[in-house]
């Protein structure tokens, strides 16, 4: 009994000596991948919120008081110039029209017997001038006349597309009420907003006369099948908000583009020796962009960036890096600002080769 209670307690000691945590504490450490900012020529592609005009959008209003007698045209529908579509009861203005050519009538009877009598010298020349000048004033009432009855048979001035019918057939019509408009969608102006700094680079640039081309994309989120150019910029900054209109012109030949319509313009800007750094290689805080920065003592820091421009994978960075900085391009969430880690450098271009993109 006593052997066994000796080989018990044996066991114990050598369990419990088996279990004591070993006193040189071994350190995991993991190697992080590293790169550099990379310099090179680049352009970036910069969206601007826009509207989408016809380039001749008009109100087709009534030009004389009257019953609105006959629509010859529907809403939506394609007119051509010259068109009829609509047309004002003309019974008033056709009855002073024939009161004005009954008088003119009369002013000439008058001036063919005043010549008679001058010729004769029973009058005097006097007479005869005056006879003239009633007649001529005849006649400028039966071109007012005919003007005004030529009010009441409204067409359309330029081909175009109808919108919505404010009147009906038998309405009584104010002089210059609205009854539609008439929109020349054969080309469309796009006109977008440029903040100051971005007009003074292209107007600074050397391209800045050659009718620059820019992209449309559309609600959809589909570009636009046709491209526009730069044509106008307006001549007044907004004090609001410190931005330019700038306006484009689109080719519209298949009609998809309508008056009203909202958009995105996609405008290359050119970029020389730019600084562009990976997106996985940032993270944010409150709005604010930062990448970890790794020292020659190997000590990570946290540093903020500001990003000028952004593309497919790629950030452009105007502050806050250079270009011999290392910069930690995978496990982000795995470090803190202030620990040293252990680093594996990876060239740039190998990381921008990877990315499967292009930057020029």
């Amino acid at each position: 009994m006593r052997t066994f209670s000796m080989f018990i307690g044996l066991y114990v000691l050598l369990a419990l000596t088996g279990c004591e945590p070993k006193t040189g504490k071994e350190k995991e450490t993991s190697k992080f991948l590293v790169t550099s900012p990379i310099i090179k020529d680049t352009s970036v592609t910069k969206d601007y919120v826009a509207q989408i005009h016809s380039i001749r959008h008009i109100e087709i209003r009534a030009l004389e008081k009257g019953y609105l007698k006959e629509i010859y045209v529907d809403e939506g529908q394609s007119l051509k110039k010259g068109q009829r579509m609509f047309a004002i009861m003309p019974n008033v203005y056709r009855a002073d029209l024939e009161k004005a050519e009954a008088e003119a009538k009369i002013a000439d009877i008058e001036l063919r017997n005043t010549k008679l009598l001058a010729d004769g010298n029973v009058v005097s020349q006097n007479e005869l001038a005056l006879a003239k000048a009633n007649l001529e004033k005849a006649m400028a009432e039966v071109s007012l006349a005919k003007t005004h009855l030529g009010f009441t048979d409204i067409r359309a001035p330029f081909d175009g597309i109808m919108n919505h019918l404010h009147a009906r057939e038998g309405s009584l019509l104010d002089e210059g009420e609205l009854l539609t408009t008439l929109s020349d969608n054969s080309k469309m102006w796009v006109y977008f907003n440029v903040p100051e700094a971005e007009y003074l680079d292209y107007i600074t640039s050397s391209d800045k006369g050659d009718n620059k081309e820019v992209n449309l994309l559309l609600a959809n989120n589909k570009v636009f099948d046709q491209s526009g150019v730069i044509e106008i910029i307006e001549a007044e900054f907004n004090n609001e908000t410190g931005n330019i209109a700038f306006r484009a012109t689109f080719p519209n030949p298949d009609g998809i583009l309508r008056h009203g319509e909202t958009g995105s313009i996609l405008m290359k800007v050119p970029f020389k020796d730019a600084l562009l750094i990976p997106q996985k290689a940032t993270f944010e805080v409150l709005d604010k962009k930062y990448v970890f920065v790794v020292g020659s003592d190997n000590v990570v820091h946290q540093k903020e960036i500001t990003v000028t421009g952004e593309m497919p994978q790629l950030f452009m960075v105007g502050k806050g890096l250079d270009e011999g900085d290392k910069i930690i391009l995978e496990g982000i969430r795995m470090v803190k600002d202030g620990q040293e880690v252990a680093t594996e450098f990876v060239a740039p271009t190998k990381v921008f080769s990877e990315l499967n993109l292009y930057a020029d």
